[in-house]
């Protein structure tokens, strides 16, 4: 069992690896899409502050460790199952450009292998309502409506204000903005990857097994608290994830939403950050691909509706809704394909 607890954990870590680099346009991708950072500089900024933002809290860690399902109803081959759902999905999305969400492909990925494994019952279904679907739809809202106003404002403060000073002090604006936007994702995106170790974890101890002589006591969380150990390794999983790039879904967000100019570039990764880093503090796992992009729409529509591709936009909605079914049905087949493996 313990070698299967290995194996878990591996690919949590990959997991987070490839959430890196499938999310890492989140946080740059207004910043390469205006000129103000080259793709290369702009990644490794944003894989540093992934780091820093990611061993800032747990909350949305232990939301996942143990708000969807009883650890005494889950096994170490349903975490497997789930990862591997999520993993494939995200692949799956990354390499058509698509800027799906990681955080639904692991929630969703979960609850397939849950049902799979131990019926409808023994997954949360009112936490995913209050937890997933509900900031589905809040957190993109709130950062449309947050970006659109905050470009509104910016307009009218600087309305008499020369057109070059703009574009130039937006510009010193945006890499302020765009820090915090990788500081925000590393706050929530990489605690997915914790909460799920940790769930590994407690089903471990729950199932009655016991740690080798080899393996020390603080493997194993105390209570309900992630350890150090796993918070250290996931976020820089996501680091090095993020530091290997995703310049599919950086064209994407980055231009083919909307062609942005620096100062809506930095009232949306504002908007975007501000909603991910209260949804953080709560500890709620919410999507940084829906709020980031989100805020993008809303900073471009805030000049005119017409500046928004909204084709694009609809696809990209599309995936939004098919991530949770998607993943949680290739979780439910890597489940049993599992069990009948073994």
């Amino acid at each position: 069992m313990v070698s299967l607890l290995v194996a878990v954990v591996v690919m949590a870590i990959v997991f987070d690896y490839i959430n890196g680099f499938h999310d890492a346009a989140n946080a740059i991708a207004t910043v390469v899409s205006t000129g103000v950072l080259p793709i290369r500089t702009a990644v490794l900024l944003a894989a540093v502050l992934n780091f820093a933002g990611a061993v800032t809290g747990t909350a949305v860690a232990k939301t996942v460790a143990q708000g969807f399902a009883d650890p005494a109803q889950v096994t170490q081959t349903v975490v497997l199952a789930a990862l591997l759902g999520a993993s494939a999905w995200n692949l799956v999305t990354w390499w058509f450009g698509i800027p799906s969400s990681s955080t639904h492909a692991l929630i969703g990925g979960l609850a397939g292998a849950v049902v799979a494994h131990a019926r409808l019952g023994a997954f949360n279904w009112t936490a995913l309502g209050e937890k997933v679907l509900l900031p589905l739809v809040v957190s993109p809202a709130l950062g449309f409506a947050f970006a659109f106003f905050l470009i509104i404002g910016l307009l009218w403060a600087l309305l008499r204000v020369r057109p070059a000073a703009v574009q130039r002090n937006s510009r010193r604006l945006q890499l302020v903005s765009a820090s915090l936007m990788a500081f925000s994702h590393g706050s929530n995106d990489a605690q997915k990857s914790m909460g799920i170790i940790t769930l590994a974890l407690l089903a471990f101890g729950a199932a009655g097994h016991h740690l080798p002589g080899w393996m020390p006591e603080w493997v194993m969380p105390a209570g309900d608290t992630v350890p150090v150990w796993v918070i250290i390794v996931c976020a820089a999983a996501i680091a090095l994830g993020t530091a290997a790039g995703g310049k599919r879904i950086i064209k994407t967000m980055g231009t083919r939403i909307i062609r942005i100019t620096p100062l809506q570039g930095f009232a949306a990764e504002t908007a975007g950050a501000l909603t991910i880093l209260g949804a953080s503090r709560l500890g709620i796992p919410v999507s940084t691909t829906h709020c980031i992009n989100a805020a993008i729409m809303g900073a471009g529509a805030a000049k005119r509706l017409s500046a928004v591709r909204w084709g694009v936009a609809a696809n990209i909605v599309v995936a939004w809704v098919i991530t949770l079914p998607m993943a949680g049905a290739v979780s439910w087949a890597a489940m049993k394909a599992l069990e009948l493996l073994g």
